[in-house]
This record gives structure tokens, sequence and C-alpha cells, in this order.
């Protein structure tokens, strides 16, 4: 039923936010009420039903949500919605008449919470100690945020955990490593994998501690800007990550002998790299990422790639002052940048690439059209490619709130990173199951290496 109406098509047409409101006669004895089920208390990645109890038939509310993260920064989002004939309003199969989005969509409000500050990104960086609390409103009538009563008609509060009970967070300081481990609860074996972001730097743990929930014994892996490791990438040793996996692989409750990596944007392009020269990793997760070695010099052994160029020429500077750097990128198949390109046609592991193909970074899409002829023309069948119209790059487990611009730490300024929220938010739902079930498909019945 959730999934059903988790893509039934979007409700055509606007609402004047000056429409008539149905009076206030509720029914005698009948308080407001907004139920959250199964329970108020779930998992980040976990969807909720949203009901509302109480009102007047055919009643027009606004529905609000709002959280506010760990360094005090808000979001929040708004959806008009109207009672049936019997006062009674549930998220799951009424549509949304206006607002952050319109049509039937029971994670409506999660997915569309919007910064009250422009330009900032979502991120869960204390995903151990306390939850991310989602405050669900409902309010009479239609009206933006400006326009709303001082006091709602009723109040739910949503705690979205990240860490389930019995999974253990261990911080990593081995040899050279430098990580976060997160070990399911239970005997196991389970698939082990390693997960990392792009130019962020340091390490973060909110996508490792999901999987962990899932069952992957997940090592949360810094390889720049965290800890005592380099401040930039602008060399990478590649023997490090084999540090890495080999410590993954050593440990008790992993079941070997390979591992999964997955990486979004240098994230991306590095784990294609250690599949292509790591033996031991036997399935890459490549989301919004490139074909050739991007940014600074990849080392390994006698082997060095090259950093794809940029051509900061090409740099745009949107009417919102915001940077698009779609193009700086030089292309990896132009003869100048052939040597940065990674030989993943020598892998013996298998490849999924995710491509937002509205992706503002760079151009996803095409650099992972280029990977994929590539294999074909080794005659290579080891990879899977999902596309995903109207997304962008910053592609996220379920139900974070889609990111449109946010700061880059190499740029120093905002910059754009493409997509629609609705088909963005969307892709992300039906992307983090896929990932999983990849993952599981490679890592949970491995043959000897």
């Amino acid at each position: 039923m959730y999934l059903a109406n988790l893509h039934r098509a979007a409700v055509a047409g606007s609402f004047s936010l000056l429409s008539r409101r149905v009076p206030l006669c509720h029914r005698a004895g009948m308080a407001v009420s907004v139920q959250l089920q199964p329970s108020s208390k779930c998992l980040f990645d976990e969807p909720v039903q949203v009901r509302v109890g109480g009102l007047s038939p055919l009643q027009q509310v606004t529905m609000k949500a709002s959280l506010t993260d760990e360094k005090g920064q808000g979001f929040h989002s708004l959806a008009f919605y109207r009672a049936d004939g019997q006062g009674e309003l549930d998220l799951c199969q009424s549509p949304s008449l206006g607002g952050h989005y319109t049509g039937t969509e029971p994670m409506g409000l999660f997915w569309s919470l919007s910064p009250r500050t422009p330009f900032t990104r979502l991120v869960k960086r204390d995903v151990a100690t306390y939850p991310l609390s989602v405050h669900i409103e409902v309010f009479d009538g239609h009206g933006t945020l400006e326009q709303l009563p001082e006091q709602p008609l009723a109040v739910a509060v949503n705690e979205r955990w990240f860490m389930k009970e019995g999974v253990t967070r261990i911080p990593v300081r081995e040899g050279r490593v430098r990580g976060v481990l997160f070990v399911p609860p239970g005997d196991g074996p389970f698939p082990g994998v390693i997960d990392m972001y792009g130019s962020v730097g340091g390490v973060v743990e909110h996508r490792a501690s999901l999987l962990a929930n899932h069952g992957f014994l997940t090592l949360c892996l810094g390889y720049f800007g965290y800890d005592d490791l380099p401040k930039d990438f602008v060399n990478v040793d590649l023997e490090y990550f084999e540090e890495a996996v080999n410590l993954l692989r050593q440990h008790s409750k992993v079941k070997g002998p390979g591992v999964g990596a997955i990486g979004l944007s240098k994230g991306a392009d590095l784990v294609l790299s250690m599949t292509t020269f790591l033996p031991h990793v036997i399935a890459a997760v490549s989301i919004g990422g490139c074909n050739a070695n991007t940014l600074g010099n990849l080392h390994y052994k006698n082997i060095t790639l090259p950093g794809l160029g940029v051509s900061v020429d090409r740099t745009k500077i949107l009417e919102s002052k915001l940077i698009d750097i779609f193009e700086v990128t030089n292309d990896p198949m132009d003869e100048a940048n052939k040597d940065c390109i990674i030989p993943i046609e020598k892998a013996k592991g298998h490849f999924l690439f995710v491509v937002g193909e509205d992706d503002r970074n760079w151009n996803t899409p095409l650099f992972a059209q280029q990977a994929v002829e590539k294999l074909k023309q080794n005659g290579k069948d080891n990879y899977e490619l999902i596309v995903y119209p109207e997304t962008g790059h910053l592609l996220e487990p379920s139900y974070f709130p889609f990111c449109y611009a946010s700061f880059h730490r190499l740029v120093g300024q905002p910059v754009v990173w493409g997509g629609k929220m609705k088909p963005h938010s969307l892709a992300q739902i039906d992307m983090w199951p896929k990932i999983q079930a990849f993952l599981r498909k490679h890592l949970d019945h491995q043959s000897k290496l």
C-alpha cells in the first residue's frame, strides 16, 4: 500500500491561499490529533504514516514539518490538504494541493524539508547519541509560514534515529587507517562494506550507520581532512585504501573473502580504482562519479593515474549568484586525458553506476556512459547502470531532504548540485534498496578468490 501510494501521479492544478475556509465545527468531544504509525520512533530511512483525526468534514489545513540540526540550522516544509468527509486526513491517501509539493506523497513532508538559511545541507554528524526530531504540526486553513496561526491544532514528534539498538560504533585508528566502524548486532558473518564521501572531507557517518542497520558491517573511511590524515588529496596513495580493505576483511564478523565499497562524487571514482586494482574489492557502488581519477594524482605501487584536469574559465555564475561548475571538468576521452581514465575493464569485481541525469557538479551521465562503453568493448557485462531523470548530484539514502545547492569545500562558495525536489527525492527512495540488493547479491554468495 505504501509503495503504491508513494508513486501515485501528482495531482494537477494550483490552490489559492485566498480560498474560502471551511468553518471550524469539530465534532463534539473530538480533539484534533496527529498520529504517526507504526511508531513515533523509527530509523531515518524508514517511512511513517501521518494521519490527522478530529477535523471538520472537508476542513482545509496546512501541514508543517520542521527540524533543527546539530548546528542549530532550521529546516521546514509546508503542504496544503483537505480533510475527507469524516474529518480525517491520511497522507498515504490524500493529495497535497500545494506548498512544497503536490500529489499523494506519504513522506513528502520529510523529503521536502528546506533550509531556513539558503544553501544549507542537512548532514547528521552525531549518529549515535540522539535522533533528528521532526515536528509535525497541523494548522487551520492554507497559508505560508508567515501566515500560519500562532498555535497549531495538533502536534506530533517523529524521532528519526540513525543506529538501531545493538549496532556498535567503533572509532578506528589502526596503522594508517582512520575512520569509524559500524557493526550490526549478532554473530554474523556480515557482508563488509567501505563507505566514502567526496570533497567534503572528514568522515560522513550517516550512510554507513544506516547500512549497518541493514546488516552490513561498514567502515566509514576517512581519506583526508580527518584526524592526522592529509588535509587535502593532491596525492592519493591507493595502498592506504588497501590497508583499510585488509583491516575490514580481517574483522571476525566479516563474511569474506571480498568486500564492497560505496562512494559519492570523489569517493565514487576512488571505489572504481579500488575495484580495479585491489582484488578483494568485488562490488563497487559509484554514485555521481567519474570514470577517470579526479582532482589529485592516484598512486599504487609503480602505477600513477594523473588527476583529470579542470578549466576554471568554464565556471558560470547564475543569476542567484550560485556557481555552476558543470562544464569545468575536462572530458576523460580527450586524447590529453587518456592517462587519467581508470582501467575498469581489468577489474574482476562488479560495478553499479548511479547517475542523476541533471547532475550539475559534473557530467555524470557522460562519464557513466563512457565507463559502460569501455566495459562493453572489452566483453564485460559486470555492471549495472541506473539513470534518474531530473535528479542531481547529491543522492542520499531514502527521505534525506533534497539539497539543490550548498557550500563546496574546493570552490569555496555555494555551488549548484542540480535536480528537482520531487523526482530527486523519489529517486533516493528507489535507489537506496537497490544499492543494498546489489551489495548483497555480490557479497552474500562469494566464491573463494
